[in-house]
């Protein structure tokens, strides 16, 4: 018989080869989990995982993933993203780079208003990218843009990222959801800020509307604003700010928020019962596809700390003798480099568990350590090989955009997300002070 520590260590081993030569994340965690359990304490080890499966179903934020979901692709396919960078377009279009920005812009409400990454880059996929290709924008930019702003999902509330990780972490996911509001805002300033520069040093990158085209007052395109975004506007401030001020939970947010978004695209005239099943059926696939993966991982990870992998972990990097920022460093590069080849559940089921607790050990604060494992893993859509919002955008894209074009203008913003959450890291007052204002 192996020991514990050398068991742990075979079925991660063992897990990740499965995983590398395609076996989908939840059958090599969960497989890898039952064969190892049976292996050591026979069939009555299974008892354990129907417990947890069991516990897992009767998690009650959970229940928020669905409705959230539902949410999105009730808002992707009311067009309101559409009217949103429409009436963007004419407000922004004639500075630098306009287009960029207002994709942009639209990209930061949809994210507030979704937490679907997919539904958020296709939709301004259809929408942004072939208006800023029209006007002859530099296709790494365009692209590059597109990606970004669509990643915003993961990152800004309601993120269902956030709601995996909380329960996940021991964490409230009201105060996850405070303390990545302002590095998402933030991210959304930085991409602005990079924009508008590249497009006054370079104007060929980032055209502007001609004049010509520019025909609306601006009394005329505050009202159009207003009645494309408004609505938006006040469903987020509702959902977001019910559940930051206390008033509701999540998944009772949540609930509210879908209803208002089947009232928005009642009033935009697109709800009809073929878009509802539509919506219901792509929530049921995204919502079981995450609920399957969560149940192999957590098969999995309670297997690996029963087995006493959990402190080996710790003891490998708390013995390692480097200060707590290296360290700090060390798991993030980690986090980063899986992402490149896993997809955000899998990096998140597989390294939250252990590297909460050597963060806790090591002194750091649960939200600000968790608010930078949540940018690193946004980090993990723009990075290839896999880059998940690369291949979303990939279906959308007419066949004069390369995918050399799409990892070119990705590689950018990928470094500002790097920057930021370099500034995240030496800034901590950055990501604290809003949950530490709302949740005293």
């Amino acid at each position: 018989m192996m020991s514990g520590d050398t068991l742990a260590l075979a079925m991660m081993a063992f897990a990740i080869i499965l995983i590398m030569v395609g076996v989908p994340i939840a059958f090599a965690l969960g497989g890898v989990a039952v064969v190892v359990a049976l292996y050591e304490y026979g069939p009555p080890a299974l008892n354990i995982f129907v417990l947890r499966i069991h516990t897992l179903f009767q998690d009650y934020i959970l229940l928020a993933i669905p409705l959230f979901v539902f949410m999105g692709f009730v808002l992707e396919r009311s067009g309101i993203a559409t009217r949103m960078f429409d009436s963007l377009r004419q407000m922004l279009g004639r500075l630098p780079g306009g287009l960029a920005i207002a994709t942009i812009a639209t990209g930061t409400l949809f994210a507030a208003a979704t937490g679907v990454v997919g539904a958020s880059v296709v939709t301004l996929g259809l929408v942004a990218l072939p208006a800023m290709l029209r006007y002859k924008y530099d296709k790494g930019l365009a692209t590059g843009v597109v990606s970004a702003s669509g990643t915003l999902g993961i990152l800004i509330p309601p993120s269902i990222l956030i709601i995996v990780y909380g329960p996940m972490a021991g964490l409230s996911v009201g105060q996850l959801f405070a303390s990545v509001l302002v590095p998402g805002l933030l991210l959304s300033v930085a991409y602005t800020v990079y924009t508008i520069v590249l497009c006054t040093i370079k104007p060929s990158a980032g055209p502007t509307v001609p004049i010509e085209e520019d025909t609306l007052s601006w009394p005329a395109k505050l009202a159009d604003f207003a009645v494309a975004a408004l609505p938006t506007l006040l469903l987020i401030v509702a959902v977001l700010g019910s559940i930051l001020l206390g008033v509701a939970a999540p998944t009772e947010a949540a609930a509210v928020g879908a209803l208002v978004t089947v009232g928005l695209a009642a009033a935009y005239r697109k709800l009809d019962l073929r878009m509802l099943k539509e919506a219901s059926l792509q929530t049921l696939e995204v919502t079981s596809m995450i609920y399957l993966v969560t149940i192999g991982a957590s098969m999995f990870t309670g297997l690996f700390i029963r087995l006493g992998g959990g402190a080996m972990v710790a003891e490998l990097f708390l013995d390692i003798g480097w200060s707590p920022i290296a360290i700090l460093w060390l798991m993030i590069v980690i986090v980063i480099f899986l992402g490149m080849v896993l997809d955000w559940l899998g990096v998140l089921l597989l390294c939250i568990p252990l590297f909460t607790p050597v963060a806790a050990k090591l002194g750091f604060d649960p939200v600000w350590f968790a608010t930078l494992m949540i940018v690193a893993l946004q980090m993990s859509y723009l990075t290839p090989p896999f880059a998940l919002a690369l291949f979303y955008l990939r279906g959308v894209t007419p066949p004069d955009v390369t995918t050399h074009d799409m990892y070119r203008g990705a590689i950018t913003f990928v470094l500002i997300q790097l920057a930021v959450l370099t500034l995240l890291i030496y800034v901590p007052a950055i990501s604290l002070w809003l949950p530490r204002l709302l949740f005293k």
